[in-house]
C-alpha cells in the first residue's frame, strides 16, 4: 500500500497523541484533526489493512512497527522545519501549518541537507 500525505498525517496524530496518552481511540484522533467520525473510521480501515496500525477489541490503536517508522520520519521532519522556519522569522503558528505542508512533499535527500543545515545554526 503506498501511504498517501493524508495517511501520513493520520500516523502522525495517532503518534502525538500516544506521546500523552497510551488509550488513543479513532475518536480522540477526529478530534485533534477536526475530521468527522465516519472519514477517520475509513482512514483507520485503510491504515489497519496495510499494516500501519492494529485496533485492539476496546477500540484502542497502536502503531505497528511499519507505522511507527512513518510517524517518527514524518514527526522528525515536522519539528526540525519548523523549528527552521521560526529561526528564519516565520511566526510560530505559519510555521507550523507550513512544515505540515512540506513534510509530505520533500525529498529524503532534501530534508537531510535541511536536517544538516537545521543543526549547524
Amino acid at each position: 500500500m503506498l501511504l498517501q500525505e493524508s495517511g501520513e498525517m493520520y500516523i502522525e496524530t495517532i503518534y502525538v497523541l500516544s506521546q500523552s496518552s497510551s488509550f488513543v481511540r479513532a475518536v480522540d484522533v477526529g478530534e485533534m484533526m477536526g475530521f468527522s467520525k465516519p472519514s477517520v473510521s475509513r482512514a483507520m480501515g485503510l491504515l489497519k489493512d496495510g499494516g500501519y496500525i492494529t485496533v485492539d477489541p476496546h477500540g484502542a490503536i497502536s502503531l505497528t512497527k511499519k507505522g511507527q517508522e512513518v510517524a517518527e520520519k514524518m514527526y522528525e521532519r515536522h519539528q526540525i522545519i519548523a523549528s527552521l522556519l521560526v529561526k528564519l522569522g516565520v511566526d510560530p503558528d505559519t510555521a507550523t501549518e507550513d512544515s505540515c505542508k512540506i513534510e509530505h512533499v520533500i525529498s529524503d535527500t532534501t530534508f537531510e541537507k535541511i536536517k544538516e543545515y537545521a543543526t549547524k545554526l
